[in-house]
């Protein structure tokens, strides 16, 4: 019963941040003074509707968004009765309907900072500055954190403690040696270790033999010999990769920094300020890495394996967020929902038609052409014809309906969680 309270309560939050989104575009509209007639949530047939001035309010069957009506959004619209013409949306100044075009993403991002910094003062917002991968966690400090118990052979696959002297478990090397969580390697036998990467990369290239473990702790430099012992691994880089037999001690890394910072209400303005430059940095990352992520969305599919790190959709963000609230980690609820404001806000922002960043980037163009033509004593080109632009933008449309329908088959078949 939670899990679907929650699914349903994030599906809620999307709605009401793409609805605000509709709200940012109507609210700007109208102060500059064009004529806003619709603005709806949902899409479909109406179940109700209102009139307030020249503005039809209302709600839709289908809740998979919002839209705002504004009269003249291009110089084709034909539907401007002969006293609106001078209020179409394309007659005023680039800067305006820059504004307003750009009002959803900044209502995505200011719910962001809202989120985050609630976050921030009441439930703590992730220590950004721990590795956040396999490969910033190579480039960290060496510091570890010391295993029980550890099994030598991939083949057994036994869920239970591990145990050592059951199946192929046998006790840490590290931990008999004397090692514990929270030392800083520095040396391996002869060869200095600086960082993670580095430690994993000589622990496994060394023989399976007593070795010299040099470490720090509390700030006083030891050492210790650890009987490193030989074990099945996969390559580091490559969790499927070919099975080798290779040196291991029964450490991993860890760090002395917490994992959640709380801050006070003053303290968590620039906090949240820097966790959501570092969404949208991230953000950033992952849209320009969807084309390589398709053929393993089409592989979890037909099959595979889900990459956790592979796209989702609406649909996945929502059964994440059933998740969290099942599982009683609410900070992982709210942590979704604020990345993926930014990451609509950004997305919206891109230069392309359909999306309100393709009106932004063609009221830009108008403007520096008209600008140049000036320069050069030319005539004016005029207004760019959106009729022209339209297979592009049917193209757009084609692609990101057919990347919406993977992303959310995926989160049918084979969904990701965050719980495993």
């Amino acid at each position: 019963m939670l899990f679907w309270l929650g699914v349903v309560a994030f599906a809620l939050t999307i709605l009401i941040s793409v609805s605000l989104h509709e709200l940012g575009h109507m609210i700007t509209g109208k102060r500059f003074g064009m004529k806003v007639t619709k603005y709806f949530v949902g899409f479909g047939p109406t179940i109700f509707s209102f009139h307030r001035g020249e503005t039809e309010y209302g709600l839709k069957l289908i809740p998979l968004g919002g839209f705002c009506k504004i009269v003249g959004m291009t110089p084709q619209d034909d539907d401007v009765a002969p006293e609106d013409q001078h209020r179409a949306m394309w007659r005023f100044p680039v800067w305006k309907r820059t504004v307003v075009m750009a009002a959803g993403s900044i209502t995505h991002f200011m719910l962001a900072l809202v989120g985050a910094w609630v976050m921030a003062w009441s439930i703590g917002l992730p220590n950004i500055d721990l590795p956040q991968n396999a490969e910033q966690t190579r480039s960290a400090p060496a510091m570890i954190y010391v295993a029980d118990c550890i099994r030598t052979s991939l083949s057994d696959t036994a869920t239970t403690e591990c145990v050592p002297g059951q199946g192929s478990a046998q006790q840490s090397p590290a931990k008999a040696a004397g090692l514990k969580t929270g030392d800083l390697i520095t040396k391996v036998g002869a060869v200095a270790v600086t960082d993670y990467g580095q430690l994993t990369d000589t622990i496994r290239a060394s023989a399976a033999a007593p070795t010299t473990f040099e470490y720090v702790r509390d700030g006083k430099t030891a050492t210790t010999t650890v009987n490193l012992l030989p074990a099945e691994r996969r390559p580091i880089e490559d969790p499927k990769g070919p099975i080798s037999q290779v040196a291991v001690a029964g450490v991993s890394w860890t760090t002395d920094q917490p994992a959640v910072i709380t801050y006070s209400a003053f303290g968590a303005v620039p906090a949240s300020g820097e966790f959501n430059w570092y969404l949208v940095e991230k953000s950033l990352q992952a849209m320009a890495r969807i084309p390589e992520k398709i053929p393993a969305l089409w592989n979890s599919i037909t099959g595979d394996e889900r990459d956790p790190d592979t796209p989702i959709s609406v649909v996945g963000a929502s059964r994440i967020g059933g998740e969290a609230i099942e599982k009683g980690v609410p900070e992982v609820f709210w942590q979704v929902f604020i990345s993926l404001n930014v990451f609509i806000g950004l997305f919206n922002l891109l230069p392309l038609l359909p999306v309100d960043g393709g009106h932004i980037a063609i009221a830009w163009f108008e403007a520096i052409r008209s600008w140049l033509y000036k320069r050069f004593h030319r005539p004016d080109p005029g207004r760019v014809d959106y009729y022209k632009l339209m297979p592009l933008t049917y193209a757009v449309i084609l692609i990101g309906g057919a990347f919406t329908l993977l992303t959310v088959t995926a989160d049918i078949v084979n969904p990701i969680s965050i719980f495993k």
